[in-house]
């Protein structure tokens, strides 16, 4: 399946849940002694395609106050979760500096990653930003990360949640009960195919993070630059 159907069916069957009123609510989301954390590879949009970003959250806003939004400091796409959140890690696991030596030999052929934010999807509890990489360079990046990590010995949970080959965005999340569905997802429709722009990846982060990527509880562990 490609990218474009993989978000498409994935809207489809989430739409006509939450509009059914057949939605999740993540309980977790202010449960203040969540201590659910990993350590994740990603990038961050630009300020432009952020802003753009902006124009969809207070749509959404208006319509559904409650709900959790990510700011402009959490909004990212994961390049991959090299380990998934878990209440059973912290970071004095492991040494930083072995990661990030792994991460900087997987990225020693990159050339530039450039990714169009285009359209939104959904879950059934979420909307995300649909991005597309303009070229397989992300997905191979990911590929000689997981061949180098799993050849590595390090401590890593890669892919055990699922295969990650998406570039989205998450921006909203369901915390509360919806004051109206239908209308939610009226506006959502509004924004199918909204044209976010494109942005040339400058840098990806290395970073130990809660499950939301929360920039209070977010510590940067490698900052790599692209060419």
């Amino acid at each position: 399946m490609n990218l474009n159907e993989h978000y498409n069916q994935l809207y489809k069957t989430s739409a006509e849940a939450i509009a059914a009123g057949k939605y999740s609510i993540d309980l977790e989301l202010k449960n203040e002694s969540d201590s659910r954390f990993g350590i994740t590879l990603l990038i961050r949009p630009n300020d432009e395609i952020k802003a753009n970003i902006q124009h969809f959250i207070h749509e959404l806003k208006k319509a559904e106050p409650d709900q959790y939004f990510y700011p402009d400091s959490d909004i990212h796409i994961t390049v991959l979760s090299i380990i998934s959140c878990s209440e059973d890690f912290t970071l004095n696991q492991i040494s930083p500096k072995e990661y990030i030596e792994t991460i900087c030999r997987s990225l020693v052929e990159v050339d530039k990653i450039n990714i169009h934010f285009k359209g939104i999807t959904a879950s059934p509890s979420a909307f995300m930003i649909q991005g597309f990489p303009s070229d397989e360079t992300l997905n191979n990046l990911r590929n000689r990360l997981r061949e180098n990590f799993k050849n590595s010995g390090l401590q890593q949970s890669m892919d055990t949640r699922y295969s990650i080959f998406a570039a989205h965005s998450t921006v909203m999340r369901f915390q509360e009960k919806l004051h109206d569905p239908k209308k939610l997802i009226q506006i959502a429709e509004k924004f199918r195919d909204y044209d976010f722009g494109k942005f040339d990846v400058k840098n990806i982060e290395l970073v130990y993070n809660d499950w939301y990527q929360r920039k209070t509880n977010t510590k940067v562990l490698g900052d790599f630059g692209l060419r």
